[in-house]
C-alpha cells in the first residue's frame, strides 16, 4: 500500500501537466504544455535533466511557440502526453513535428520502458538530410504511445541562428492529409516566383534593361532564400552539404539586400532624383556585400545576426526610397510601394502566428511566402508600368526633340537670311566709302584749284575713315565672341572724354540739322579710373544710331550719378534722341548681332547692324547694364549704368553749369 501511494504521488506532477488526447485527436499544438530548460553552458545530459530532483529548474511555457531568440544556449523541451483512446485496445501511430528547419541539432529522447531514455538519431542542418529520421523539411518523430500510460518526452535544441519550437502532434492520417495542401501552396508560391524570373530574364534579353537584370538577381537570391529556410533547398539541392546549408542563409540574405538595393537604385533612378536616398542605398548594399563575406569566412552566428539586421534596415532603406519617389509624383512607385507592403504584411502575420497571437491556418502560416509571391508579382507589373512611363517620356522627347529641331531649322533659316542681308549690307556699306576714296582719287589730278585738291582729300580722307571704322567694328564683334577682350583700367579725364565725343559727333549732328548736346552731372569728379576706350565705344555706337534714326530735333548725352558713391563710383550714361523710336515687340530682338528692326531701315538708313550687339557685350565685359525705353514716334532713350573707380587724388566737379558749351 505505502508503495502504491509513493507511486501515485511520483505520477502527480506528470498527469497534471500533461496533454490528453484520444483516437479522434488530429492535431495537438504542445506550445502551452511544454517545460523548458536553458542550459547557458549545453552541457547537461539526458540522465542529469531527466532525475528526479532536476524538476526545478524546468518553467512552464505558456505561449504557442518557444521563441528562445539568437542565443548560444541549449535548450531542453520536456513534453508529457497522456493517450487516452475510447476503445483502449486500438493503437495508433502519432508523429512529432517541429515545424522549424533552420535548426543546427535537434536531438529526441524516447522512454526506454526501463525509466530511462533513449536518444533519437541527432538531426538538424548542421548533418546531412539522411539523419532525418523522417525525409519532410520539418523534422518528423514517430512516437509509440502505449493506451492510458502518461509518456514523458524530452526534446534538446540548439542553433547558432534563431531558436523557434513550434512543436505540434499529429496523427499520421491527419498529416498525409494535411500535408499535401502546404506542398501545392509552397509548389504556387515557387512557381509564381520562377516564372516572373523567366518572364523577366526573356524582357531583359529582349530589351537589355539593366533593371531587369538587378531583378533577376533579386528573385532568384531571395527564392533560395525562402527554399533555405522552408528546408527544401536542404532536401533537394544540398542535402549533403551541411556547411553550405548554413552559410547559404545568411549568404543569400546579403545577395538579396545587395541586388534589391541595386534594383530600386535602377528602378526609381535615385542617383538622378534623390541623391541623399542613392547615397543610404549605396551604403546598404555595401552592408548586403558584407554579409556575404562574412557568411563565407567567419562564425554562422555572427553572420547570420548581421544578415538579420541587414535586412531590417534593408526593408527601411527600400520603403524610404519609395515614398520619396511617390511624393516626387514617380507614378511607377505606386506598385513598388504595393509590392513591398505585401511583403512585409505576408512577414508580420506569418510572425504574429508563430508568436501566438494569431491562429495556425493555412494562410497564416505561409502568410510570409503569398507576401513574397505577391511582391514579386506586383515588382513585375511595376517594371512594367515603367517600360510604358519610359515610352511615354521617350515620345515627349522625341516631340520635344522635333519641335526644338524645327525651331532650329527656323532659325538657321533666319540666320542664312541674316547672313544674306548682312553680306548686301556690308557690300552696300564698304561699296560706297571705296567709291567715294576712289572717286575722290580720280578727279584729284585734274583739280583746278587748291580748294578742289583740299576737298578731295578731304572725301578720301572721311571715306577711308569710314571703311576702316567698319572693318573695326566686324573685328571688335569677332574678339568679343571669342572672350579674347578683357578690362584696360587706368585714369581719365571725364571732360576729355565728352568733350572728344562730342567733336567726334556734333558736326555729324549738324549736317543733318541736329542739336547736339553733352549734359554733365555737375556732382561728378573730373578723374576717373576706368576703360575709356570701351566705354567710348559703347557711346558711340549709341549716338551713331540716334543721330542715324533722328530725322529733326535733338540728340544729347547725359552723365549722372546713379548712387551714392564708396569705393566705386555708380554712373548712369543716357543717349536720348527724338528719333522715329520703336514698340516693346522689338525688345527681344534688338541687341542681336546684324539685326535691324526692319530689313527697310537698313536700305533707308544704312549700317550694318551690329552696334547695339557691340554695345551690349562690351557692357557685360565691365559689369555695366545697358537698358532702353522708347515709343513709336517719341524717340529712345538708351541707358547704360556701370561703376568706375576712383583714382586716390582727383579734381574737383567738371563744370559747375552741369554742361558743355
Amino acid at each position: 500500500m505505502r508503495f502504491l501511494l509513493l507511486l501515485l504521488l511520483a505520477l502527480s506532477p506528470l498527469l497534471a501537466g500533461a496533454a490528453e488526447f484520444d483516437e479522434h485527436a488530429r492535431r495537438v499544438p504542445l506550445g502551452p504544455l511544454m517545460d523548458i530548460y536553458e542550459d547557458p553552458r549545453g552541457t547537461a545530459t539526458i540522465e542529469q535533466v531527466s532525475a528526479a530532483d532536476f524538476a526545478g529548474p524546468f518553467r512552464r511555457h505558456e505561449d504557442a511557440v518557444f521563441n528562445g531568440g539568437y542565443s548560444r544556449a541549449a535548450y531542453w523541451i520536456r513534453v508529457d502526453l497522456n493517450y487516452r483512446p475510447t476503445n483502449p485496445g486500438q493503437s495508433q501511430r502519432w508523429l512529432l513535428e517541429l515545424g522549424y528547419p533552420p535548426l543546427d541539432r535537434v536531438e529526441l529522447y524516447r522512454p526506454d520502458g526501463h525509466g530511462g531514455y533513449r536518444a533519437a538519431q541527432p538531426t538538424g542542418d548542421t548533418l546531412p538530410w539522411a539523419s532525418r529520421e523522417i525525409g519532410q523539411g520539418n523534422y518528423l518523430f514517430e512516437l509509440e504511445l502505449p493506451p492510458n500510460q502518461p509518456q514523458r518526452f524530452y526534446l534538446r535544441v540548439q542553433s547558432q541562428g534563431s531558436i523557434q519550437v513550434p512543436l505540434t502532434l499529429w496523427s499520421v492520417h491527419a498529416y498525409i492529409e494535411e500535408r499535401p495542401g502546404h506542398i501545392y501552396a509552397l509548389g504556387l508560391i515557387y512557381g509564381v516566383l520562377l516564372a516572373m524570373l523567366v518572364y523577366n530574364l526573356l524582357i531583359y534579353v529582349s530589351i537589355r534593361d539593366r533593371s531587369y537584370l538587378y531583378y533577376i538577381l533579386y528573385i532568384a537570391s531571395f527564392g533560395l532564400y525562402q527554399l533555405s529556410v522552408n528546408g527544401a533547398a536542404v532536401q533537394y539541392f544540398w542535402p549533403d552539404n551541411p556547411w553550405w546549408a548554413n552559410v547559404a542563409t545568411p549568404l543569400l540574405i546579403g545577395a538579396a539586400g545587395l541586388f534589391g538595393c541595386q534594383f530600386t537604385r535602377s528602378f526609381l533612378r535615385t542617383a538622378e532624383h534623390s541623391p541623399w536616398v542613392d547615397r543610404l542605398l549605396w551604403l546598404m548594399m555595401g552592408l548586403g556585400a558584407l554579409v556575404m563575406t562574412l557568411a563565407l569566412l567567419t562564425d554562422y552566428g555572427v553572420s547570420l545576426r548581421l544578415a538579420t539586421i541587414m535586412a531590417l534596415l534593408f526593408t527601411l532603406a527600400v520603403f524610404a526610397a519609395g515614398i520619396a519617389a511617390w511624393w516626387r509624383g514617380m507614378r511607377m512607385a505606386r506598385y513598388f510601394i504595393f509590392a513591398w507592403s505585401a511583403l512585409l504584411i505576408g512577414g508580420q502575420i506569418n510572425t504574429l502566428m508563430v508568436l501566438g497571437y494569431l491562429p495556425n491556418t493555412f494562410l497564416t502560416m505561409y502568410a510570409s511566402q503569398i507576401g513574397a509571391a505577391l511582391e514579386v508579382v506586383l515588382l513585375s507589373m511595376a517594371l512594367a508600368d515603367r517600360i510604358n512611363v519610359l515610352k511615354d517620356e521617350r515620345a515627349s522627347l522625341l516631340e520635344a526633340s522635333r519641335a526644338g529641331l524645327e525651331q532650329l531649322n527656323r532659325e538657321l533659316a533666319e540666320s542664312n537670311r541674316f547672313k544674306d542681308e548682312f553680306l548686301s549690307n556690308i557690300s552696300h556699306e564698304l561699296r560706297t566709302p571705296m567709291i567715294g576714296v576712289m572717286g575722290a582719287l580720280e578727279l584729284l589730278p585734274g583739280s583746278q584749284t587748291p580748294e578742289e585738291r583740299d576737298e578731295y582729300q578731304r572725301i578720301a580722307t572721311e571715306s577711308s575713315r569710314d571703311m576702316l571704322r567698319l572693318v573695326n567694328d566686324i573685328l571688335l564683334l569677332s574678339e568679343l565672341r571669342a572672350g579674347k577682350l578683357q578690362p584696360a583700367w587706368a585714369p581719365f579725364s571725364l571732360h576729355e572724354w565728352s568733350q572728344t565725343l562730342k567733336q567726334r559727333f556734333a558736326a555729324k549732328a549738324g549736317e543733318k540739322g541736329l542739336a547736339f548736346a553733352v549734359e554733365l552731372d555737375a556732382a561728378l569728379p573730373d578723374r576717373l579710373l576706368g576703360d575709356a576706350q570701351k566705354l567710348a565705344l559703347i557711346i558711340g555706337h549709341l549716338l551713331d544710331n540716334a543721330i542715324k534714326f533722328t530725322r529733326a530735333g535733338s540728340v544729347t548725352l547725359r552723365v549722372s550719378l546713379a548712387g551714392e558713391a564708396t569705393l566705386q563710383l555708380p554712373l548712369q550714361f543716357e543717349v536720348i534722341d527724338t528719333g522715329i523710336g520703336f514698340g516693346a515687340a522689338a525688345d527681344a530682338s534688338l541687341y542681336q548681332q546684324f539685326r535691324q528692326l526692319d530689313a527697310s531701315l537698313t536700305r533707308r538708313y544704312g549700317g550694318l547692324g551690329i552696334g547695339l550687339a557691340i554695345s551690349r557685350r562690351l557692357a557685360a565685359l565691365l559689369d555695366g547694364q545697358l537698358d532702353h525705353r522708347s515709343q513709336p514716334g517719341c524717340g529712345s532713350c538708351f541707358r547704360l549704368r556701370l561703376e568706375l573707380g576712383l583714382p586716390t587724388s582727383h579734381h574737383s566737379p567738371v563744370a559747375p553749369s552741369g554742361s558743355i558749351a
